[in-house]
């Protein structure tokens, strides 16, 4: 299948779509801007309140008059623009395909030879996340605004996080180790040149996933080194850009100086006073009010104040501290999982490992996203991913009536990001939206990417789905017909892109993922229909125990609006402590609606078992797979590093794909 790199067919095509759009921008950008000045942010309603000279008034009724009168003049030429607009739609592609065209980043291809050097299988990880990136007049009913900047800082945030080296921290004696449960400053330093796994002496038994801070440029790690032994422990299937810190009881805590030790890699001199004047604005430019970092905010990769205490406690034991080579050498971050080695789990009743994380997950290798409405945004948040991810697929979608019954004004919202190559790609739109859901081309996307190559030339692939469900309470029933859209274009997809005959496989299916905004929970009596449907008897759900019960350690993924900009959940590692907290969740997260309740939040809150609405979901099958492998879950996580960005907690899992001693 031709994937699409461009809207439309011809080159007249998309000059006449962009004259047309042209016409109709003006129009457009100050409708939207004079309701936006009228739905304003709790943030801004803050400020406000102490504004003594009622300056924004001022504002508004200055521009107010402007906004009107300007949008009266464009109206003209936005009617001639629409005139044209509406039927070039009938010859638009679902999508635009777009791969990074810069060859010294580029390495997709050489991810695919990583598989024929793993004996015993591979793990693949899977990110989805609604990101609210609407016109901002619309993005303020749901308390978030400036678009534009948070598109940015969105997919900065997404790819320095996936881009930093997945550290491995192996616990001994867990007693008076002294490291924060939320952040922690390390003095190991994964060099570029070395691919091996590095082990620094300590003793401890406790994963961590390490921000790094390197230079961020988009080069991935494309070499798959050995595996390398911690203390004697082989971990299969271990990344090649993976740390190993080890920390003991008889060291009473302290974290081991790689230097002296001789033990660790050579330390990496970049810090803060290294950065450029350039790389600093960068940094800054883009981002709203309601994402400014604080000290100690990890949440933003490019903020440098991290936390020194834990570090400066830990080494407290060994005399003195010297502040400047404390300084010196705290260059990354860590948000601790709450996850153990795979010797000796913390979550005992779970076969895989779960935790609330302020990071994306290392190593990230897929990304699904919704509500990316905004064109503008796309762009914007696609520059972003294109430093981590090398393929992308955006403005996903049909407009005007073309492909659906209604008129479109904006597309799906859907946005896909790779590290390996797409092979073949599908859209279909959901045609029985209603009310306002039915304006957007809300559907799914089917993708089909090739994730490595056997001895014998056979391609391995996998089957990724995005898709975001109606939203609007009480339309259980259009929720119910997508869900059976969504698995007849599934098997369809399947079948038409399929290659393989039984007797002679010349593909074999790895995974088979599916994931996006439900906009229905598991634990609410309104949901009764969606939680029972045959969905989830083909695919599973890890956070599910069966209908109407979530596992206890599952947190729901939909945000309160009210509370984004509150102190205690505006930056990642608040939003982190707050989440792993009852009385947090009970706060700031929104519960599921119930019948035979008030319409109060608070006394809807106390009455439902649950921790919150989790309408964001992460789902995979065994069912389909070449025979001989076998999918597990080896992590899954609730994510907080877009705090004060959207109003949903992004979710990721990471799938294990076991092959045995052989490759078939």
């Amino acid at each position: 299948m031709v994937l699409y790199t461009s809207p439309f067919p011809n080159g007249f095509l998309s000059a006449l779509h962009s004259f047309s759009w042209g016409l109709i921008f003006p129009c457009y950008w100050l409708g939207d801007r004079l309701v936006a000045s009228f739905v304003p942010t709790t943030y801004e309603k803050r400020q406000r309140a102490d504004d003594p000279c009622y300056f924004h008034a001022l504002c508004v009724f200055i521009t107010t008059p402007i906004y009107l009168a300007l949008l009266v003049v464009s109206l003209p030429f936005a009617l001639i623009g629409f005139l044209l607009w509406s039927p070039l739609q009938s010859a638009r592609r679902p999508y635009i395909y777009s791969r990074l065209q810069d060859k010294g980043h580029v390495n997709g291809g050489t991810l695919l030879t990583e598989w024929k050097a793993a004996s015993n299988g591979k793990s693949f990880c899977f990110g989805s996340a609604n990101v609210c990136l609407l016109p901002d007049s619309l993005a303020r009913l749901n308390n978030v605004f400036n678009t534009q900047a948070r598109a940015k800082e969105v997919g900065r945030r997404i790819r320095n996080g996936a881009s930093r080296p997945q550290i491995k921290i192996y616990i001994d004696s867990p007693t008076n180790t002294s490291i924060s449960a939320a952040s922690f400053s390390s003095l190991v330093s994964p060099q570029s040149g070395d691919s091996n796994n590095r082990v620094v002496s300590a003793g401890i038994k406790r994963t961590t996933s390490m921000e790094y801070k390197g230079d961020n440029s988009g080069s991935n790690n494309s070499e798959e080194s050995k595996d390398a032994k911690a203390g004697g422990e082989p971990n299969e299937g271990e990344d090649n850009n993976t740390c190993i810190v080890r920390i003991g009881g008889e060291d009473n805590g302290h974290i081991s100086d790689p230097e002296a030790d001789g033990t660790g890699g050579q330390m990496n001199s970049r810090g803060p006073a290294d950065r450029s004047p350039e790389s600093e604005a960068e940094s800054l430019k883009g981002q709203t009010p309601n994402h400014k970092q604080k000290e100690g905010d990890s949440g933003s990769l490019d903020s440098y104040t991290a936390s020194r205490e834990s570090l400066v406690k830990a080494r407290a034991g060994d005399g003195p501290v010297d502040q400047s080579t404390v300084n010196s050498k705290l260059l990354y971050k860590a948000s601790i999982m709450k996850k153990t080695s795979v010797r000796k789990k913390k979550n005992t009743d779970e076969a895989f490992d779960h935790e609330i994380s302020a990071f994306f997950p290392a190593n990230l290798d897929f990304l699904c996203l919704q509500e990316v409405f905004d064109k503008r945004a796309a762009e914007k948040l696609k520059e972003q991913l294109h430093h981590y991810f090398e393929y992308v697929l955006y403005d996903v979608g049909v407009y005007s009536c073309h492909g659906c019954c209604t008129f479109k004004f904006v597309n799906s919202g859907l946005l896909f990001a790779s590290r390996y190559p797409v092979m073949d790609a599908a859209y279909h739109c959901y045609p029985n939206g209603k009310g306002t859901d039915s304006l957007a081309s809300k559907g799914a996307l089917f993708l089909k990417v090739q994730v490595g190559s056997t001895p014998q030339d056979q391609r391995i692939v996998g089957y990724i789905s995005c898709t975001h469900l109606q939203a609007l309470a009480g339309d259980t029933t259009v929720r119910c017909e997508q869900l059976d859209l969504l698995q007849d274009w599934l098997s369809d997809f399947r079948k038409s892109t399929s290659s393989s005959s039984t007797a002679n496989p010349e593909e074999l299916v790895a995974f088979d993922v599916l994931c996006g905004d439900l906009n229905f929970d598991n634990c609410s009596s309104d949901d009764k229909l969606e939680q029972q449907h045959s969905l989830f008897t083909r695919y599973k759900d890890p956070c599910r125990l069966g209908p109407g019960e979530d596992k206890s350690w599952a947190i729901g993924t939909l945000l309160d609006p009210e509370g984004l900009y509150d102190e205690e959940v505006c930056t990642p590692d608040n939003l982190q402590k707050t989440m792993e907290s009852e009385d947090g969740r009970r706060r700031y997260l929104v519960f599921p609606t119930s019948k035979t309740h008030g319409s109060s939040q608070k006394g809807r809150k106390a009455a439902l078992k649950g921790n919150g609405r989790r309408i964001d979901y992460m789902l995979y099958t065994d069912e389909g797979l070449y025979l001989e492998w076998k999918v597990e879950v080896e992590e899954f996580s609730f994510i907080t590093q877009l705090a004060g960005l959207t109003d949903h907690l992004p979710v990721a899992m990471r799938l294990m794909i076991s092959t045995g001693e052989e490759d078939p």
